[in-house]
């Protein structure tokens, strides 16, 4: 028995500009907002063909979408994307079980959506559901309600296909209210921290047995918490929006999803049944007990926000589920947690919009669980978008780098580069330190690493520039920068990484780790914080299997298959 799982595809449909139709005015996001983001837009149309078509390929009829499946949960994106899925059931038989996630809907209500779009002369025009809206540096402004993302209400009817609500064939269908699939038999009361505002929302979590003996649980982790203060129900800033809240928010809001899994888990174990829960938000520190670095190195981030703390893993390691799938952070990870007798496995799945594209494959035996993880590098059109960001930047005067990618997988590796030059240097590093990384090379950090006394980060070039630095050679006139980029990429890839890193670079940032943990430095030093930078890559390095890998149902143990680290693809770090 195989499934695949797949997340957050955000697919997004370039041949509609919203307001506008079809053909004549395409709809391709800007490269400026593209650059700046965690994940591409535009290649997402074809990216999601090309992962459908390499799951038929290999004969897979059954895929779970651990959300996320569109771009913002516009109503025409939502449209174009379940026509989509809805041609591949027809076609080829495909069976899709989702999970929304913080993308695909907004509390009750829905939110505002605006995107940017460009023209043919590189300019660009803005297309928002928000009348209020101001245009900013857009050339012109189209109002269309079809950019409008709905709330529960009007998305998971739209969704409705994908196993939210009972269909024929089903063996079992059942959600955390009982048998009864109405969206409004499944609402619950939410409650604002100060106690004062209550609000009713739908929760779309359920079970269902789409083949004998297999039950897939969706979980659906959004927590649209009403703010403190009697406001608008309606609006958008009146609720914490579920994208940093995802599972730490669950035990205080949706207990009542954590008591029904432990029933689901306990009769599984009793009827035999295989069980695979996966929500949107991963379940276990993805971090992989780096997080204490990380927030050492670079206080607060994203990662650092959407981290489950591990009180909630033991909570839900207490239900007995397992073995989790997760989506949200567009990353390869496989996380472990335990707790006396209790175990849990958290198994991060990318996404074909962000470093690594990949996508997990779970063939489900008796005794164990065999996860392939499956990189889909090629992607017919992937350079669909590329003419007219190369007329968007000859006009702003910008960089159109990542457009001499030779294919998706390239472009995802370029695109990681530029994300961490425009993205993540400028907001998530402090200031110091992001002057500090394009000044140096590999062999500085070397020196760095045998200088004595304790050094500031302004203290560094001076400090270089006063020792003798050897002849140029190896590893060493490989820009920091470069590494940096590496890093983020073991990060986000962890196994699968490693096919896209030479392997002499990772020889060299062991090296220098090495050097930098046989030193000791007073906290807050420039060497301690690059000690916890270095410290970091080498715990992605030895983490858990996260490529092609094994899971004991009876132990949690997770044993590596894979063989990866092969073929080495183009590098593009500083593309």
């Amino acid at each position: 028995m195989k499934i695949a799982v797949i997340a957050d595809p955000h697919f997004h449909d370039v041949d509609n500009r919203q307001g506008v139709g079809r053909g004549d005015r395409v709809a391709v996001r800007t490269l400026a907002d593209t650059n700046a983001s965690t994940r591409v837009f535009n290649e997402s149309f074809h990216a999601t063909r090309a992962l459908l078509d390499d799951i038929v390929r290999r004969g897979i009829s059954l895929v779970a979408i651990a959300g996320d499946l569109t771009d913002d949960g516009q109503q025409s994106t939502m449209a174009a994307a379940t026509v989509l899925l809805a041609d591949y059931s027809r076609r080829f038989g495909l069976r899709f079980v989702a999970t929304p996630g913080n993308h695909d809907l907004y509390a009750i209500h829905g939110r505002h959506q605006s995107k940017r779009f460009l023209n043919p002369d590189g300019s660009h025009t803005l297309v928002t559901s928000d009348a209020d809206i101001g245009q900013d540096n857009s050339v012109d402004k189209i109002v269309s309600a079809e950019m409008y993302c709905g709330g529960y209400e009007q998305a998971i009817p739209a969704l409705s296909a994908l196993g939210f609500f009972r269909r024929d064939g089903d063996l079992h269908w059942e959600c955390p209210f009982g048998i009864d699939d109405r969206l409004e038999a499944r609402i619950f009361d939410i409650v604002s921290s100060d106690g004062k505002t209550v609000r009713r929302m739908a929760d779309a979590s359920f079970l269902v047995e789409p083949v004998e003996g297999l039950w897939l649980l969706s979980i659906d982790a959004n927590v649209f918490e009403p703010k403190n203060g009697d406001l608008d129900p309606a609006a958008e800033k009146s609720y914490h929006d579920s994208t940093d809240a995802g599972w730490n928010s669950m035990p205080r809001n949706k207990g009542f999803v954590l008591d029904w899994m432990k029933h689901v888990a306990a009769r599984a174990k009793a009827q035999g049944k295989r069980l695979i829960a996966f929500s949107h938000y991963p379940i276990i520190d993805p971090l992989n007990g780096t997080s204490a670095d990380e927030a050492k190195l670079l206080n607060d981030t994203s990662f650092l926000r959407r981290t489950p703390r591990a009180d909630v893993s033991k909570v839900a390691a207490a239900t007995g589920i397992k073995v989790h799938f997760s989506g949200h952070l567009h990353i390869n990870d496989t996380a472990i947690f335990r707790d006396g007798d209790d175990w849990l496995v958290n198994i991060a799945v990318p996404s074909m919009v962000g470093f690594p594209p990949a996508y997990k494959i779970v063939e489900i035996g008796d005794d164990r669980l065999d996860v392939e993880t499956v990189v889909v590098a090629e992607v017919p059109a992937y350079d669909t978008a590329f003419a007219l960001y190369r007329v968007e930047a000859a006009r702003e005067g910008a960089s159109a780098a990542v457009t001499e990618a030779i294919g998706h997988a390239d472009f995802l590796s370029r695109h990681l580069a530029e994300m961490v030059r425009h993205r993540y240097l400028p907001k998530e590093w402090p200031r110091d330190l992001a002057i500090l990384v394009p000044q140096l090379d590999l062999g500085d950090l070397e020196r760095l690493a045998g200088a004595r006394a304790p050094l500031t980060a302004s203290d560094a070039m001076p400090f270089l520039a006063a020792v003798a630095k050897p002849d140029a050679q190896d590893w060493r006139v490989l820009p920091f920068f470069e590494m940096v980029v590496d890093w983020y990429r073991l990060r986000k890839g962890r196994e699968v990484a490693l096919d896209f890193i030479e392997p002499a670079r990772i020889v060299a940032y062991r090296h220098l780790a090495a050097l930098f943990a046989a030193g000791s430095w007073p906290e807050g030093c420039l060497q301690d914080r690059l000690a916890s930078f270095m410290r970091m890559l080498t715990d992605w390095l030895a983490s858990a299997p996260s490529g092609d890998f094994s899971v004991d149902l009876a132990t949690g143990d997770v044993i590596s298959r894979s063989h990866l680290g092969r073929t080495v693809r183009r590098q593009t770090g500083s593309a």
